[in-house]
């Protein structure tokens, strides 16, 4: 299903303007998602796991910071972050960033097709506040570094290939990354209060050591048409990339980047926003804003962002109350999950096993609110396709 196939809303300088219907196109806006029953009806008690969902979803631990993954002689890593899933013949692969400075990277869990685990390994060490990051068609992992001039990481999400930096993608407080294969980009999204929106298009689509990359212009509205202008110096130093482009819109505090017919959702935590382009029309707008919601938002501290086969949007929370909330087709915003007992803790890395049956997660800190003590999970039920 194509999400906002119908008409969308705009909200300009806060003020809502409806622009009429413009079927299939994306091309009209319409009001950001507002509070309502979710498709899979209220959040049950919490369960052994402290875990809240709704009636025929269970969950289970998968891994612990600074313990073997269960059947292997992996440790997995503190802090677990942003993730992916891979298939892998007839089961798959789960990769989590490890958000620690200095010896930082990424790990990775292996299930067969029962959902049973048959190995975890390392496939990035050493490596800076690994965050964010995001899936490659060709079957890469890009692990993104949280610091002033991070870099992108390409790695191997089955370890046999040793990871490669990309540079050209840009230094800079690097948080999440989507591939578009239709325009043959990138999108990167920046961890600063006054950060910027990007685009790398590499010279070659599938090998990203060289390219270009650019920066997002648009007015000061929260609905518009935008641009994108090249950045002069992708390395950043002495300037940084969010200074060099006169016009580059401010996204305050960018985080989750998700890429799906036409259209990228990212969302910025510093307004508790989730943003959404429509890149064949050159457009953006708001898909949510918790200031804008009738009533009290069930949405706030807007982090990671996935995105269903069904069109619906899973939005994860760093603090608000560790919810997982949907946002659906139809513009209803709801929570799927509530973790218990852990409010010094983020969610962090959602993402669907290949078949859309099983939503992985972490928690970064846990119950101990430490980043020794984070825990990874795995939600399996009736997700609608």
């Amino acid at each position: 299903m194509e999400r906002r196939s119908f008409l969308r809303g705009a909200v300009a300088g806060g003020t809502a303007m409806a622009f009429g219907y413009t079927l299939m196109q994306g091309a009209a806006y319409a009001a950001p998602a507002q509070p309502g029953t979710g498709p899979y009806g209220p959040l049950g008690a919490a369960d052994a796991n402290g875990i809240q969902l709704p009636a025929g979803f269970t969950s289970r631990v998968v891994a612990r910071s600074g313990q073997k993954v269960a059947g292997t002689s992996y440790t997995w890593h503190s802090a677990p972050d942003g993730g992916a899933c891979f298939a892998d013949g007839t089961g798959w692969i789960y990769v989590s960033n490890s958000e620690i400075s200095s010896t930082g990277g990424a790990g990775a869990v292996r299930f067969d097709s029962s959902g049973n685990i048959t190995g975890a390994y390392r496939i990035l060490s050493n490596t800076n506040r690994n965050c964010a990051g995001g899936k490659t068609p060709w079957n890469t992992w890009l692990s993104c570094e949280e610091v002033t001039t991070g870099y992108v990481y390409e790695t191997d999400p089955w370890g046999v290939k040793a990871a490669v930096r990309r540079p050209a993608m840009g230094r800079f407080n690097h948080e999440a990354a989507a591939a578009d294969p239709v325009r043959k980009v990138v999108y990167l999204t920046e961890d600063m209060s006054d950060g910027c929106f990007y685009r790398f298009v590499p010279n070659t689509w599938g090998d990203l050591s060289s390219g270009t990359l650019q920066v997002l212009k648009a007015g000061s509205a929260t609905s518009g048409s935008f641009t994108w202008a090249t950045v002069p110096d992708p390395d950043g130093y002495p300037t940084a990339t969010r200074k060099q482009v006169s016009g580059a819109k401010r996204f305050n505090g960018g985080e989750g980047c998700h890429y799906a017919n036409d259209t990228v959702w990212f969302t910025t935590k510093g307004d508790n926003r989730v943003w959404q382009l429509n890149v064949a029309a050159g457009t953006y707008e708001l898909a949510y804003d918790d200031s804008l919601v009738s009533g009290t938002a069930p949405l706030t501290g807007v982090d990671n962002i996935t995105g269903a086969s069904s069109g619906d949007l899973y939005v994860a929370e760093d603090g608000g109350n560790m919810e997982i909330c949907v946002i659906t087709p139809d513009d209803v915003v709801a929570p799927f999950l509530r973790i218990n007992g852990q409010s010094s803790s983020e969610i962090c890395g959602p993402a669907f096993s290949p078949d859309g049956k099983r939503l992985y997660f972490s928690s970064q800190r846990g119950t101990s609110g430490s980043s020794s003590g984070g825990i990874t999970y795995e939600v399996t039920g009736p997700f609608r396709a």
